[in-house]
């Protein structure tokens, strides 16, 4: 144990490099939704950056998960394409693996709370209108972000704080595509069990109060447009909480499953679709989903593309 503390350990990323035959087209799968996802959440950066018509709280939230999402995809994508381009697994530094699911970390947790914040956003919008303007003043706005990166950061430096300074077997192999909580805590040689409780006991807390806090707020939203009298009103309301909601779903379902379901009914293969699905799909689905179902954006590219 002495010898294995004295060096820092190489881990061994396999990726999918025990599915070779699909090695090709996951490669362009992922390359293409990277590039949508770079293009698409620049265009909302830059749209909500710049246009009037998007310069609210809403659209300030949505610049900020969009800087999120291209960091977050930024972190992983460009080592899975090289590592999906290789036939063999490849390796990764232990600092290298350390700082990629510390990036990981910040970016899932502050997504968390963005998404949380929107959430309220959109409560005092609908069920709070009077008073939208002291409830989301642009301090309380920027206090929120800062929030958001804060919870991020003060999660990652705890977890990765735990993780690492636990002792690894001399050749660590992570049968994964990227340095996840999950993979490299089960190749810990020691304190196995009781770190992955603790570990696992905080991720869950810190996925399940955000999303409560979510679903607080859409029952009061609920409640609020059953009492509208007019189906027309109803319907507006409706469709401007649809797209948050969409996103809400796709975030927050991939992560329950992923990090929620007991470790006895996971499998390796099961675990690498998932993670693929909320690292490159998902990020690649929210700029679509905010532009296709919201008409200020769309209205905001449309004049942007004439000018």
């Amino acid at each position: 144990m002495a010898k294995e503390n004295q060096t820092l350990p190489e881990f061994l990323l396999l990726g999918f490099s025990d599915l070779r035959a699909l090695q090709g087209p996951l490669f362009w799968v992922v390359f293409l939704a990277y590039l949508a996802t770079f293009l698409g959440n620049s265009m909302i950066i830059l749209l909500t950056q710049t246009s009037p018509a998007l310069n609210s709280p809403m659209y300030f939230f949505l610049r900020h998960l969009s800087v999120v999402e291209l960091i977050y995809t930024t972190n992983i994508v460009p080592r899975t394409l090289v590592d999906l381009a290789s036939p063999y697994p490849r390796a990764i530094s232990f600092q290298g693996c350390a700082a990629q699911m510390y990036i990981f970390i910040v970016l899932g947790i502050s997504e968390c709370c963005l998404l949380t914040a929107m959430a309220y956003d959109r409560y005092a919008a609908i069920c709070r209108p009077l008073h939208y303007s002291t409830l989301m003043n642009w301090q309380v706005c920027v206090a929120m972000v800062g929030t958001s990166w804060f919870m991020g950061i003060i999660t990652a430096t705890t977890h990765s704080s735990l993780i690492f300074t636990l002792p690894f077997p001399s050749h660590p192999i992570i049968p994964h595509f990227l340095c996840d909580i999950l993979p490299v805590l089960r190749l810990a040689s020691a304190g196995k069990h009781r770190s992955e409780i603790s570990v696992m006991a905080a991720t869950v807390i810190l996925i399940m109060i955000p999303f409560s806090l979510i679903v607080t707020s859409y029952a009061r939203i609920l409640g609020t447009i059953l009492a509208m009298a007019s189906t027309h009103s109803r319907h507006k309301v409706f469709s401007t909480c649809s797209s948050h909601l969409l996103v809400v779903f796709l975030f927050f379902g991939t992560a329950s499953i992923t990090y929620i379901q007991p470790r006895a009914g996971s499998s390796v293969t099961m675990d690498r679709i998932l993670s693929l699905f909320y690292t490159v799909i998902t990020p690649m689905l929210n700029p679509i989903i905010y532009t296709l179902r919201n008409k200020e954006v769309t209205g905001a590219l449309l004049h942007m593309m004439k000018r």
